[in-house]
């Protein structure tokens, strides 16, 4: 079968022997398992999870492609103080919903997210979420829809918080020459991006605006293109030992083997008025 699901996460495969992994808790995928194509070689995983990530559904998971909603990043408005970083959607259980697609294509599936007593308790704005993934041969593809279902504007930031498997040594991000940028390992402070391809050997952590929507990340033995639709903003972060190291659950070392590139609203927040939806998503492709 193209699909198979229990109580705890939704499984996708192809033909071709790609395959992906769902959690319903934070519907967040653990792994891509994909070929590049034009490739003769086997299907190998392209997301990072860390060694020490908590799977058991206790918090959010550190690796994967965890969906930060309704903000990216520390609470900095007063109403969001009830809540943890990046917010509630990583780390709230998701509804399966049911199969978009299944045919020679691939195989396509939707998970639901509605106010819970949880999250009505710290954020009171009604609203409907609903994420869509996409298993193809060679992609991967994440979609989120927003719809404010209150009579009330809603006021929200998004991003998928992608994590690769990758080298970071020799691992570049482009193009991204020209951006203006928060670097937030320098005190947030404003700065045009200068280089041809960001390397991330270095505690990286940057908010590039008004990106583009479409990135490479490059390393030796491989590759990944990431195209975003609905997200002006992509964040580029390795902590490198400087930061990695205080992280409780990143093993040892990890921060040699992963960089994120995490489409989103970062930099601006959306609203939108009653009845009104959005959709943000992304399109990864193996190199």
């Amino acid at each position: 079968m193209p699909y198979t699901k229990d109580d705890k996460k939704v499984t996708l495969t192809t033909s071709s022997g790609s395959s992906t992994e769902i959690l319903l808790y934070g519907a967040t995928v653990v792994s891509w398992k994909s070929s590049a194509a034009n490739s003769s070689s086997s299907p190998t995983e392209r997301l990072f999870v860390s060694k020490k990530a908590i799977l058991d559904g206790s918090k959010p998971v550190r690796g994967g492609i965890p969906i930060a909603f309704p903000f990216f990043g520390p609470p900095s408005k007063p109403e969001h103080s009830k809540m943890g970083q990046h917010g509630f959607a990583r780390s709230t259980v998701w509804k399966f919903d049911s199969v978009v697609m299944d045919n020679e294509t691939g195989v396509s599936v939707r998970l639901v997210l509605e106010p819970t007593p949880e999250i009505k308790n710290v954020f009171p704005n009604p609203f409907h979420l609903a994420y869509v993934v996409t298993l193809t041969a060679h992609q991967l593809s994440t979609d989120l829809h927003v719809k404010n279902t209150g009579s009330e504007s809603l006021t929200y930031q998004a991003l998928l918080h992608t994590y690769f498997e990758v080298d970071a040594a020799s691992c570049t991000v482009s193009p991204l020459k020209g951006l203006t940028y928060i670097d937030k390992t320098n005190n947030y402070a404003e700065t045009v991006e200068t280089r041809d391809a960001v390397p991330v050997s270095q505690y990286t952590d940057a908010v590039y605006k008004n990106a583009g929507g479409k990135y490479v990340g490059k390393w030796n033995g491989g590759g990944v293109e990431v195209k975003a639709i609905g997200f002006n903003d992509v964040v580029v972060w390795n902590p490198q030992a400087d930061a990695g190291s205080k992280i409780a659950d990143l093993h040892e070392g990890a921060w040699n083997n992963y960089v994120c590139i995490e489409p989103g609203i970062a930099s601006y927040w959306n609203t939108l008025s009653p009845d009104a939806s959005w959709v943000g998503g992304q399109t990864l492709s193996a190199l």
